[in-house]
């Protein structure tokens, strides 16, 4: 008879259920390999980021801030050598709650903001300084000049981390405040930049 060799039945269902269970492991690989750290460590600024400096003039200490910047984020502490930073600063959003200052501070001797609206400071090179604190070794792009610039920060990691770093940058390197402010006992070379990002997942972001 033509099936008289077949498998008996049971058999045919054992071989079956392997080659189903077979077909779903590989699918749950598939699902588990979309959700790996290439797109769950990109992140975009949320509300609620600063980003702010301070400097002396004549002896006394003021700070002000940038009420307009945009961040994105690449990180994973697993995965250093894949992460990226992009900042993108407005010079004219500066502020420092004084008029004249603030006058001076968008003017062609210092940000010259008119003409030159945008800062923008990129890294590609990360390292673990310890625990949570890490340092990333960028360069900022200011007035035409870009000069390396280290940020060193800490993660707060989460479903919403946040970055929260420091860094100095020297004014005279990108002719902020050349000619008669140049001064260095009117005001210093090094000026301290702070910022607190709060960050979320870029595909959260981009859904709404």
């Amino acid at each position: 008879m033509p099936f008289e060799n077949r498998p008996p039945a049971a058999q045919v269902t054992r071989r079956r259920t392997r080659v189903a269970r077979a077909l779903m492991a590989v699918a749950a690989t598939c699902v588990l390999a979309s959700g790996l750290p290439a797109t769950a460590a990109d992140y975009v600024q949320a509300a609620g980021s600063t980003l702010t400096f301070a400097t002396r003039y004549q002896g006394e200490v003021f700070s002000g801030h940038f009420s307009s910047f945009r961040t994105r984020l690449s990180f994973d502490p697993q995965q250093l050598p894949d992460a990226r930073l992009d900042v993108l600063i407005a010079l004219g959003s500066a502020g420092t709650a004084n008029q004249d200052r603030d006058e001076t501070l968008h003017g062609p001797e210092f940000f010259d903001s008119s003409r030159l609206p945008r800062a923008r400071y990129r890294a590609s090179a990360f390292r673990h300084l310890g625990g949570n604190v890490y340092a990333a070794d960028g360069t900022l792009s200011l007035r035409g000049v870009s000069r390396p610039v280290t940020l060193t920060f800490d993660w707060t990691p989460g479903a919403q981390p946040v970055l929260s770093g420091k860094a100095t940058v020297n004014r005279l390197d990108f002719g902020i405040g050349a000619g008669d402010w140049d001064d260095l006992e009117l005001i210093p070379n090094a000026v301290a930049v702070s910022t607190r990002v709060l960050l979320e997942p870029a595909a959260a972001s981009a859904a709404r």
